[in-house]
């Protein structure tokens, strides 16, 4: 079957769309690098595309609120196209900054966007300044855990690399984790070296922003979009982990499973 194409869809101040575009080759397939401006001209070239990912970086500096400016811009420019996008039998990613749109732009966690109608969850999450009150780069431990999203099929644990000051997810009723929970949206939640798992939050060298159930990812209720905090494309070569000398290294870095995971969602 033909590799699906990718739209790697970046804005002002989007800093990871290379390396994002470079991670989908490696697991196989075509990726575009494609402006938002761009887009907004000839938004029917979505058509085009079996894979949108909006990667990590600091959209318009992030001048009001991680991802708010990039999120606006796409449901005034691109809603009607977007809507006929995630109703079709399409992945969506969105990493860090991606995962800030994702949410700003109701796409996640209901899916606003597919279902034509708003969420009772709008409103009631969001992503906002990490608890230290400041941004924080470093490696993290995560485990997947009963995660509908085809992004993580057969991965169990994962460790990769964090850039970000507000990736805290909060939430205005606390019950939504839970349901979250029932429904397989839960990507990933930090963890410890051991995998362990754990609803109460944990201490900042385990959970680097205090985000509640420690989640790091969320899912749509279909496993077809996915929005996480970390940054996987920057752990698709075992060398660029930062203690690569002192282990045993695989052949590849643990984050190129969940761009191989994409392509194979079409090949399978």
């Amino acid at each position: 079957m033909t590799s699906p194409r990718v739209c790697v869809l970046r804005a002002p101040g989007t800093n990871c769309d290379l390396e994002t575009c470079h991670a989908f080759e490696l697991a196989g397939t075509q990726a575009d690098n494609v402006h938002l401006f761009e887009l907004a001209k000839q938004p029917e070239r979505l058509k085009d595309y079996q894979i949108l990912c909006i990667p990590g970086g600091f959209s318009y500096g992030d001048d009001i609120g991680a991802g708010v400016i990039f999120a606006g811009q796409i449901r005034r420019q691109l809603d009607d196209m977007l809507h006929e996008f995630l109703s079709r039998d399409t992945l969506t990613l969105g990493i860090c900054n991606g995962f800030q749109v994702l949410m700003k732009a109701g796409i996640l966690p209901g899916n606003e966007q597919a279902s034509g109608s708003h969420t009772q969850q709008e409103g009631q999450v969001t992503l906002t300044w990490n608890d230290n009150g400041k941004y924080t780069a470093r490696w993290v431990h995560l485990v997947c855990d009963h995660s509908r999203s085809h992004f993580l099929k057969g991965i169990d644990t994962i460790e990769l690399p964090i850039a970000h000051a507000e990736g805290k997810i909060c939430v205005s009723d606390q019950s939504l984790p839970a349901s979250w929970t029932a429904s397989g949206q839960i990507g990933m939640r930090y963890c410890d070296k051991t995998g362990t798992l754990s609803d109460t939050v944990l201490s900042e060298s385990i959970n680097p922003n205090g985000s509640i159930a420690n989640i790091a990812g969320l899912s749509d209720p279909t496993g077809r979009v996915l929005g996480l905090m970390p940054h996987p494309e920057r752990f698709i070569k075992p060398t660029q982990h930062p203690q690569w000398t002192r282990r045993d290294s695989p052949e590849q870095g643990e984050g190129l499973k969940i761009f191989e995971n994409a392509v194979h969602y079409f090949q399978d």
